[in-house]
């Protein structure tokens, strides 16, 4: 027993946990050193709660990864327990077995998982199996459970988690994706049915699966991580400890109530954000990219904020309210800019921008070639064409086609590891000009001259660096612009005339300037195509 578990808590080089390949974008892998990094965030804030106390000299602390995937977590937590509780119990053999049987517990997401978790932490796939460090176990499952669930179909979709039932009611023989952790109206009863009784754990710890397709068009998906978090922290447990994609913090399908949620919670300690595409999770595409964050019960706010970039801390660790706008903004440095903004008091441009299909026509609207034959043509701003289409064909906002109109893309982004352009170039459209959904109408004027001033004040650093902060992903919807002053276009707006009119510092100004690109030379996009290569 003693050489099983010397050589299951040794050091390992290579770990085959960083090299191992993710399931999909969908259920990641964590990467042990980011596993770890977690882990000493909580460590760091038990100390400070426990009077200096060692998290993992604790024999008493059980700790719960609701949605194991390869067992990182748990395989790590045993590993700083097994050091700490040296002293506390001295005979390996049994401190391994007292970690393994009341410590640390978790629920895989799928069988295979189960099975590679059990692998990572027990160092065989049966609990109770001859080459397993454990020797408390009488099953083959131990504390890592896997119950096959079934989705609970309501109009198609699952009323537990969304799934789309015509993309995963596919029969016994293959995965449901139906997570047994957040299918049930009572978490601590489904607790207390997964593990056999009533269990109240001290640390919730996980990185939950991120989405599920949910019958929409393409490869539609809706988010489920914040179904994990919510579940989670009605087990009302000490600590919770979960790292997902961050696009919750400013926008996200279906993410709004949570949000809310999460903004509003006093009980967030800590927030550590990466907002660099594949700096949390290398190789993985999450857009917007991911942040962890530390749950206290105990907390009563405000949240420590900090952002790594490049593998460093950036900008200033900031402690602050999250509550104080309806997105959470991410960049410390930007936060006194935007209470700059903020205190004059002026309409945003949420209310001139128009909502998505400003003219009725969805993107897949072709129109015609040519106006030939055509009653009224209309230009057509369409998915990166040019076409004709009728005047009675339009169904909606009919007179804003008379009117100077300045468009935008509804989406923008590249695939680049780091967004710095954040909207299109404008497009002024003349009258007799209309758009699909490929564009909003940013605003609509009566005269060529107001339209042209509105464009440029797009163009600015200033205007793009205030959409950011809310843009989370690719797509620019209206509500990107909730923080944009609607001036007065009686002038040209450039940079220099906004940064003196909110009297920001060289500093400031310094920061805007490094996030933002500006734009080339080319004044105005004439038919800017449409960008998006999904999420």
């Amino acid at each position: 027993m003693s050489m099983q578990a010397s050589f299951a808590l040794r050091g390992r080089n290579p770990d085959v946990l960083t090299c191992i390949a993710n399931l999909s974008n969908d259920e990641v892998f964590t990467p042990p050193e980011f596993a770890n990094r977690m882990l000493d965030t909580l460590a760091e804030a038990w100390a400070a709660d426990h009077g200096g106390a060692n998290l993992w000299a604790d024999p008493s602390v059980r700790f719960f990864d609701p949605c194991t995937k390869s067992g990182v977590f748990l395989r790590e937590i045993t590993h700083r327990l097994t050091e700490g509780l040296a002293d506390e119990i001295p005979n390996l053999n049994e401190r391994v077995d007292h970690i393994l049987a009341q410590q640390v517990f978790g629920v895989a997401i799928t069988q295979v998982t189960a099975l590679l978790a059990r692998r990572s932490v027990y160092c065989s796939k049966h609990a109770n199996g001859e080459h397993s460090i454990a020797r408390s176990f009488d099953d083959a499952i131990g504390n890592i459970r896997f119950d096959r669930t079934e989705h609970t179909w309501l109009d198609g979709k699952c009323r537990y988690c969304g799934a789309s039932q015509k993309t995963l009611d596919r029969g016994e023989g293959l995965e449901t994706h139906a997570y047994a952790f957040i299918h049930t109206d009572d978490i601590k009863a489904r607790g207390a049915e997964i593990f056999g009784r009533d269990m109240q754990f001290d640390v919730i710890i996980g990185n939950p699966p991120y989405q599920l397709k949910d019958g929409g068009h393409g490869t539609s998906a809706a988010p489920i991580y914040q179904l994990f978090v919510e579940k989670a922290l009605g087990l009302d447990p000490r600590f919770a400890v979960f790292v997902t994609p961050s696009r919750w913090m400013a926008g996200g399908k279906g993410l709004d109530r949570y949000r809310e949620r999460m903004l509003s919670d006093k009980r967030l300690r800590n927030i550590v954000d990466f907002p660099k595409l594949y700096e949390g999770f290398p190789g993985v595409k999450i857009r917007g990219g991911i942040s962890y964050f530390l749950w206290d019960r105990d907390h009563e706010g405000p949240c420590t904020v900090q952002t790594f970039w490049d593998g460093k801390p950036t900008g200033p660790t900031v402690t602050r309210h999250l509550d104080a706008y309806d997105i959470l903004v991410r960049r410390n440095e930007a936060v006194p800019i935007l209470e700059k903004v903020r205190a004059r008091g002026e309409p945003t441009l949420d209310a001139r921008v128009s909502s998505r299909k400003p003219f009725g026509l969805a993107t897949n609207f072709k129109g015609k070639t040519s106006p030939s034959g055509l009653p009224v043509p209309i230009r057509l701003f369409a998915n990166q064409r040019v076409a004709w289409v009728a005047r009675k064909e339009i169904p909606i906002n009919t007179e804003w086609i008379d009117k100077w109109k300045v468009l935008m893309t509804a989406v923008q982004g590249t695939s680049a590891a780091v967004e710095t352009k954040f909207l299109s170039k404008p497009i002024i459209a003349e009258p007799g000009t209309a758009c699909t959904e490929t564009y909003l109408v940013a605003g609509h004027f009566d005269t060529e001259v107001e339209a042209g001033n509105y464009a440029r004040y797009l163009r600015t650093r200033f205007v793009r660096f205030l959409v950011s902060l809310r843009k989370a992903t690719q797509h620019a919807t209206r509500d990107v612009y909730a923080f944009v002053p609607d001036l007065l276009l009686d002038q040209e707006w450039t940079d220099a005339k906004l940064y003196k009119r909110y009297g920001l510092n060289e500093e400031e100004i310094a920061f805007i300037e490094s996030q933002v690109a500006e734009h080339d030379d080319t004044l105005f996009d004439e038919a800017a195509p449409a960008n998006d290569d999904g999420e």
